[in-house]
């Protein structure tokens, strides 16, 4: 097939500005448009060519640990609901340092994660595996037309700052000055360092590329097997779980069921056998001034609507 200039033009701009996206009604995936997405996935194998180094595989550990910490920490726990407060510089430090993990804006992903909330495990719920599929939930609904816009009555607090709506429009803006950086670093390194035996396409493909990739399904399997697969304390009106190794691999949020029993929590492992990275890392922000009011579930929550298969004797914290 044969693209027109226009035509590419276009397409070059819906993946620059997302607002230049038309927004359709149903489930229908523009293939072209997530081409970069699949180019991510399809990037991975270079590793063929590039092989590895420690250095290197040190740098995917330590890039993806940021940015999950960036997705779990200000993506979900500040911007979607608001668990601690910080100031407005801050504020935006913390939304580009969510941009870098490629998973849209900060309102777009805010928006969306309410109305999870706000429908879980309902018709209306974009990600459910038990109303719309594994496959569905774990991928497709972010890939679909109907879920690209940001919902935006939903973050009205927040689509009142410029900043944070020029990142949501420009998302692509953080990931494509992250992937010059890190080539630059490796190229640089190949010379300043040779003793690394890295350079800057190694450290593209494992820095970025494979980071990126498995971040991103750590990510969506919180939506997916975090409602399929684990233990529920609490009797929520949906299907959430907790899992012990969902929790290590996204830092905390397989704590899920607990999550859907007191969203507005910072601390999503409610006791002391229940690692909760995520939260560490805020108390550390906490202690350096950065962040403050952190907010935890409530005494009486801890043992309120308990699931039946519970057992009664919970320790305190």
């Amino acid at each position: 097939m044969i693209i027109s200039a226009k035509h590419l033009y276009l397409l070059l701009l819906k993946w620059i500005d997302s607002s230049k996206v038309k927004t359709d009604t149903g489930n229908h995936i523009d293939w072209l448009r997530v081409l970069p997405f699949l180019i991510i996935h399809l990037s991975c194998f270079a590793v063929i060519w590039v092989g590895w180094s420690p250095f290197a595989v040190t740098f995917c550990v330590i890039m993806y640990g940021l940015r999950m910490f960036a997705i779990t920490g200000f993506y979900h726990r500040y911007f979607s609901h608001k668990a601690f407060r910080t100031s407005r510089p801050m504020q935006f430090l913390f939304a580009v340092l969510g941009a870098s993990a490629i998973q849209r804006g900060p309102l777009w992903w805010a928006s969306h994660h309410r109305h999870h909330h706000a429908n879980s495990d309902q018709a209306m719920d974009a990600h459910s595996p038990s109303q719309h599929g594994f496959i569905w939930s774990h991928i497709g609904w972010f890939l679909a037309d109907v879920n690209f816009s940001t919902r935006t009555e939903r973050v009205q607090e927040l689509a009142k700052f410029p900043e944070l709506r020029f990142l949501d429009r420009f998302d692509v803006l953080v990931p494509l000055l992250m992937v010059g950086s890190i080539y630059g670093l490796g190229r640089w390194l190949e010379s300043a360092a040779p003793y690394l035996h890295t350079n800057g396409l190694q450290l593209l493909t494992w820095g970025f590329a494979i980071s990126t990739v498995v971040l991103y399904h750590a990510t969506f399997s919180v939506n997916s097997l975090a409602h399929l697969w684990g233990s529920r304390r609490y009797a929520t009106k949906d299907h959430s779980r907790n899992n012990f190794w969902l929790a290590l691999l996204t830092l905390g949020e397989g704590w899920h069921n607990n999550h859907h029993h007191f969203p507005g929590s910072a601390k999503q492992g409610y006791y002391w056998w229940e690692i909760d990275l995520t939260y560490y890392a805020l108390r550390l922000l906490a202690a350096c001034g950065l962040i403050w009011d952190l907010r935890l579930v409530p005494k009486v929550m801890l043992t309120a609507r308990l699931a039946h298969n519970t057992q009664q004797n919970i320790k305190e914290r």
